[in-house]
């Protein structure tokens, strides 16, 4: 399988997993600190929204490398 063919059905993989969940969750550590000898750290969750057309566009995109990619 070339490179080509990979890229497609990772972009096609990529597509339906942003159709099927929407958004993108990550956690950011904010702060880190230390008072009196006990350490803490701040978390702060975000989330980030998918278009529906941006994973449309990369099945899409991936589908056309698949059919058409580099043959040999």
């Amino acid at each position: 399988m070339g490179l080509t063919k990979i890229i497609g059905v990772v972009l096609i993989a990529a597509g339906v997993a942003g159709l099927i969940y929407g958004k993108v969750q990550y956690t950011k550590e904010t702060h880190e600190g230390s008072v009196a000898g006990i350490e803490f750290s701040l978390k702060e969750k975000n989330s980030v929204q998918i278009p529906k057309w941006a994973g449309a566009g990369a099945i899409g995109v991936g589908t056309l490398l698949l059919l058409f990619g580099r043959k040999k």
